[in-house]
């Protein structure tokens, strides 16, 4: 082996030890923030000590499921002198019925208590359009995709392929319905009127929702309730929004209707501990040092490092 090999191999160790260090000193630095907060209360949903006066921002990005930890949260927050205003930032695609029913509620109570304003992302549609519906102003940028009202039921059919390949599925149910909509067999036209059935009610409480989120006629909201998406500026001519802007726009109408002050901080509600957070990142940082750096290179690569 030449000693341009023999160099690069002492490189590779050198990098090794360095990574070890590294990790070594963010777990100690994670181990002396967790002795010290461990027994701490978090305040307003921010970290420990944090209780003057300020915006919460509450992020929802990605799929809408049932949290209910965040539920609590906001709960917990509608009772703190602290939170002067909701700023909530929305930038996700949808979710699930029961996920977007429960932070509409949540939201609602928050509503009921202090200002409440929603400010739009790239997308907030389906139940991202839903959450948006308890704020007293709602937020959108020109190029924002929104609407979507809307409920989505799938399945998919196998049957095909499993007699291609010469399985048999059998079920056994308690009742003609159980096993509807199964991949293991098509649908039956009375297992998808039922299934009809349960999606044209949840379609109507959607309805429901936003006609009295937007204060429209429920006739209307249905004539565009069909699935559809909108940019921000047809949202905004349709109603299913009150202007465009991002989040200066709603904190200057917060303050010039809601009396709260732009110069307030705003603090995003986290719902996860500061020891969880600061472990978090330093698993993450231990996995990339350590996986990475010492596994994925000095281990594999220099393995199969041809002699130079």
């Amino acid at each position: 082996m030449s000693l341009d090999a023999d160099l690069l191999l002492d490189r590779r160790r050198l990098k090794r030890r360095i990574s070890l260090w590294r990790a070594a000193a963010v777990l100690a630095v994670a181990g002396v923030v967790l002795a010290l907060t461990l027994g701490d209360q978090r305040a307003g949903g921010l970290l420990p000590g944090v209780t003057g006066g300020h915006v919460a921002r509450l992020n929802l990005s990605g799929f809408i499921s049932d949290d209910h930890k965040l539920i609590e949260e906001l709960d917990r927050l509608r009772l703190s002198d602290a939170v002067r205003a909701v700023l909530v930032a929305i930038d996700s695609p949808g979710g699930s019925v029961a996920g977007g029913e429960g932070l509409h509620a949540a939201l609602t109570r928050m509503a009921e208590a202090k200002p409440v304003v929603a400010v739009m992302g790239g997308t907030a549609a389906s139940a991202g359009y839903m959450v948006a519906l308890p704020a007293q102003r709602v937020f959108a940028r020109n190029a924002t995709v929104t609407g979507s009202i809307g409920v989505i039921l799938q399945s998919f059919d196998v049957t095909g392929l499993l007699a291609w390949i010469g399985v048999n599925a059998e079920t056994i149910a308690s009742g003609r319905f159980k096993d509807q909509p199964s991949p293991f067999r098509p649908l039956t036209e009375e297992g998808r009127a039922e299934l009809a059935r349960v999606v044209h009610d949840l379609h109507a409480q959607f309805v429901a929702l936003v006609a009295e989120g937007r204060r429209m006629d429920p006739a209307r909201v249905r004539e565009i309730a069909d699935g559809r998406v909108f940019t921000g500026r047809e949202a905004l001519a349709l109603g299913l929004v009150d202007a465009l802007g991002g989040e200066a726009e709603a904190r200057a109408w917060l303050a010039e209707t809601r009396s709260v002050p732009e110069t307030l901080p705003v603090r995003d509600i986290e719902i996860r501990g500061l020891a969880e957070r600061t472990f978090g990142a330093a698993v993450g940082f231990f996995t990339k040092s350590i996986a990475d750096e010492w596994v994925g290179v000095d281990r594999v690569r220099a393995l199969w490092q041809p002699s130079l």
